[in-house]
């Protein structure tokens, strides 16, 4: 079963379980009754930002929606090498999560990795801060109206209330590790 799959069912499950209607998730999330229903049967990839509303919305931790398994950690917790929790809910962007075992966390630290590509993303917005730092490759990242190119070794702090969104450039895949403290993303 793919990932997707995986992710619908649990949210379907949950959802039953808590007996919440379809249409109060979909509210909560900013979305209509049939793309929240094509979310649940995993005909709909579900973006990371729609992925945490539906978490907030079942008041359940966004790993327990990824993994099936509830965070155990709380003192600390250590990610090795290679070892994140992959997020594929974004084209053109694949998120490590490198903290989906602490429980009660209140930033999301992912490695982002980027594939050259000649369109550039959807901008996102979200409330709290974000910082990226690149440790591979090119990244232009877009703000607004403004296009800032960042170097592996650069980084960038920003308020992602502000459209954004980043892109490889060149011919060359990019990686960047990113930090955010509010992931409620909205389009």
């Amino acid at each position: 079963m793919k990932q997707v799959e995986q992710i619908a069912q649990r949210i379907r499950e949950l959802r039953g379980i808590m007996d919440i209607p379809k249409e109060k998730i979909a509210d909560v999330i900013g979305v209509d009754v049939a793309e929240y229903e094509a979310y649940e049967s995993g005909g709909t990839d579900i973006s990371v930002g729609k992925l945490y509303a539906i978490a907030g919305a079942l008041d359940v931790d966004p790993t327990v929606l990824l993994t099936g398994e509830a965070p155990r950690m709380v003192d600390y917790t250590i990610v090795r090498q290679g070892r994140g929790v992959a997020v594929q809910r974004h084209p053109g962007y694949r998120f490590t999560n490198l903290a989906y075992n602490f429980v009660g966390r209140q930033m999301e630290p992912m490695i982002v990795s980027l594939d050259p590509a000649d369109s550039r993303p959807e901008l996102l917005r979200h409330d709290g801060q974000e910082f990226n730092y690149v440790l591979e490759g090119t990244v232009a990242v877009t703000l607004g109206d403004r296009e800032h190119i960042l170097e592996a070794g650069d980084s960038i702090y920003f308020n992602p209330r502000i459209p954004h969104g980043q892109h490889a450039v060149g011919d060359k895949p990019a990686k960047f590790m990113t930090i955010i403290n509010e992931i409620a993303i909205e389009k």
